[in-house]
């Protein structure tokens, strides 16, 4: 077997060619739950799900 390696942390952006409306809307839906389940402990974590959140918001409109 090949060893393989990846940068920890590294992040791919999304675009509208490689998802579906539904994988977009599930994970919108799955941000927000995590944010809302962690934001009342008022960490950075909660803020980081959200912002994931609205950038998948932003691109769903623009489907």
């Amino acid at each position: 077997m090949n060893n393989q390696h990846c940068k920890v942390g590294a992040v791919k952006a999304l675009n509208k060619e490689e998802y579906s409306i539904t994988a977009l809307e599930f994970l919108y839906q799955n941000f927000i739950e995590k944010a809302n389940n962690i934001q009342y402990a008022n960490t950075k974590l909660g803020d980081f799900f959200e912002s994931k959140a609205q950038k998948l918001e932003k691109l769903l409109n623009e489907f």
